[in-house]
């Protein structure tokens, strides 16, 4: 097997790995959804053009997934969810640490610290156009 083949076969084996974890995210709080997705169409453009091809023809990750590599934008109410879910999530972590005595304070402080660096990355990612100022950017660019 040549080089070249193997790295596609890393590239399509890391797709569907990140594809399984994104599914496995929508039934388990904390793991999230559209951060695998995102990884996987990534990695399924490089290692398989058929899932790559069925992602972007997806009703609802065709749009994000699209909306990411135009204007490596994430939409206001993707926002929101995910940080709606993040603070659940360490709501949860914060009430578990001061109820079981058995975990360290380093094991509920590092997972909200992490969820604390994804809201504020996510936060300071851009919002995509909206159609009609896209539209309109279209129009004078053509003239």
């Amino acid at each position: 097997m040549s080089a070249r083949t193997r790295l596609r076969w890393a590239w399509w084996l890391l797709a569907y790995a990140s594809l399984g974890l994104g599914i496995l995210g929508i039934f388990v709080p904390g793991l999230p959804t559209t951060v695998f997705v995102l990884i996987a169409a990534w990695a399924a453009a490089r290692g398989s053009e058929r899932l790559e091809a069925r992602l972007l023809a997806h009703p609802t990750f065709g749009p994000m997934i699209l909306v990411w590599r135009e204007h490596r934008a994430v939409p206001r109410h993707a926002k929101w969810a995910a940080t709606w879910m993040m603070l659940v999530c360490a709501s949860v972590l914060a009430t578990m640490g001061l109820t079981a005595p058995v975990l360290r304070a380093w094991m509920v402080a590092a997972p909200i610290g992490c969820m604390m660096l994804v809201g504020t990355w996510l936060w300071l990612r851009p919002e995509p156009p909206r159609p009609e100022t896209n539209a309109a950017h279209i129009e004078r660019t053509a003239q």
